[in-house]
């Protein structure tokens, strides 16, 4: 039967089933391509026809090796040599191996594809006796999978550019990569799951783990909850129809969305300083207070100061959000309600709240797990702190992604970091599709 034939052929020699015994000329040619492509890249980029005419006699992979070969096993040894100029880089080997596995990955699909198709195209032959030519198959492929085709290149730069960054910090999180193992002066091990058991058995790690991640999540709530509903409260009042200059208020209320998040956050740094911030001499000379008002340096005022500021630079996307809502409810529900003897409270809680959070729920849960890593609200105000004794390298402020930040950046700890980040990566992920899966827009799809 032409399918076996084709496909047992297309097995060993990519596309050879295609253009033999389905007559496919072009797509058995470009398949083999493909193939051709393969085997260059791994010929060229290494040593292995010099080894063939035996001009190399002690070869070895870590010199003479080729893109894929090369790739792989500096993925599984991560070097042999230590050594600024002539040693290994531990950590340019694990990129260099995750990208020729990417690349590999790409190769597999294609042969794949060649084996499948070659049996699929036999088979169509077996059936009706008809040969289809490789200029109709193309335009059939064109036809039903142009989406596809077009956003296939977007698809393999995305996975180059966010895709391939996931996977090495997850690689990291399984190796002593710190600064008592910096490359290219030492070489890096796996070391399993040890990293993930400092964090959680190892007291002070696990501690200071738990106490960052109580706060994260109670800044996440107040700091997502407090800007979605003083943004309804600024757009139902706006929305009354009592409220003369709209238009006026509108515009002063959206400013602090329009001003840059971190210029705003140095500001309110300065002016919530707690020696000779602005706030606090004015207060002292009206008397309101005796002494200064330690804003950003005891750890529950400090947490209150980035809630409230957090507040005043969030609320205005969800008010102009939520005043967009409010212009587009049928008013005939609220007419109905007057006559059934429902009061303005009622009508709010009954229509316009579940209405309103059922439109913007998607918008609620991003900006929750925006909020879940809003390094810039926390580290351009405080910069985690105050310093907490009783924390490993975290301040009282701190939320994870600050403390991945100081980890990696002044510690050079990072092992532990990418052990945080992989966690951070799964809570967020799984928090956010749970709630996702539970809105009206998701159960729409």
């Amino acid at each position: 039967m032409k399918k076996c034939k084709a496909l047992w052929m297309s097995v060993f020699i990519w596309g050879s089933g295609q253009f033999i015994v389905c007559r496919q000329r072009m797509k058995g040619l470009l398949i083999f391509g493909i193939q051709l492509l393969l085997i260059c890249i791994e010929l060229f980029s290494g040593y292995w026809p010099e080894y063939a005419r035996g001009l190399i006699p002690n070869f070895s992979i870590r010199l003479h090796g080729g893109f894929f070969t090369k790739g792989i096993w500096g993925l599984i040894t991560l070097g042999v040599k230590t050594g600024v100029k002539y040693g290994d880089h531990s950590t340019i080997l694990l990129i260099k191996g995750v990208i020729s596995l990417f690349v590999l990955e790409l190769f597999t699909a294609a042969y794949l594809w060649n084996v499948m198709d070659a049996y699929k195209s036999g088979q169509k032959i077996d059936k009706t006796g008809v040969y289809n030519s490789s200029k109709n198959y193309f335009k059939q492929l064109f036809s039903k999978n142009f989406a596809y085709i077009v956003l296939l290149p977007i698809g393999i730069v995305f996975l180059f550019i966010v895709v391939m960054p996931i996977i090495f910090s997850v690689l990291t999180a399984f190796l002593n990569y710190n600064r008592d193992h910096l490359p290219p002066g030492h070489l890096l091990d796996w070391v399993g799951l040890s990293n993930f058991r400092k964090l959680f058995l190892v007291p002070i790690w696990s501690h200071t783990f738990l106490k960052v991640l109580i706060w994260t999540v109670i800044w996440t709530l107040a700091g997502t909850l407090s800007t979605y509903f003083f943004g309804l409260l600024q757009a139902l009042i706006l929305n009354h129809p009592f409220v003369h200059g709209k238009s006026i208020f509108r515009t002063i209320l959206i400013l602090p969305w329009a001003i840059p998040q971190m210029v705003s956050l140095l500001v309110f740094r300065n002016l919530l300083n707690g020696q000779f911030g602005p706030l606090n001499q004015i207060l002292l000379k009206l008397g309101i207070i005796s002494d200064n008002i330690p804003f950003l340096t005891d750890p529950i005022i400090a947490k209150i100061s980035i809630v409230v500021v957090n507040l005043w630079l969030g609320f205005p996307i969800f008010m102009v959000m939520m005043l967009g809502v409010l212009a587009n409810l049928d008013q005939s529900l609220y007419e109905a309600a007057s006559i059934d003897g429902a009061g303005s409270f009622q009508s709010f809680r009954k229509i316009t709240l579940p209405l309103v959070m059922q439109a913007t729920s998607a918008n609620l849960i991003m900006s929750m797990a925006g909020n879940f890593n809003a390094f810039g609200a926390i580290y351009f105000l405080t910069q985690g702190g105050p310093n907490n004794a009783d924390m490993q390298f975290a301040g009282s402020t701190d939320i994870l992604i600050s403390w991945i930040y100081k980890l990696t950046l002044n510690q050079q700890m990072y092992d532990i970091a990418a052990v945080m980040s992989v966690l951070l990566f799964v809570m967020v992920g799984a928090v956010s599709f749970w709630n996702f899966k539970r809105t009206v827009s998701f159960k729409e799809l």
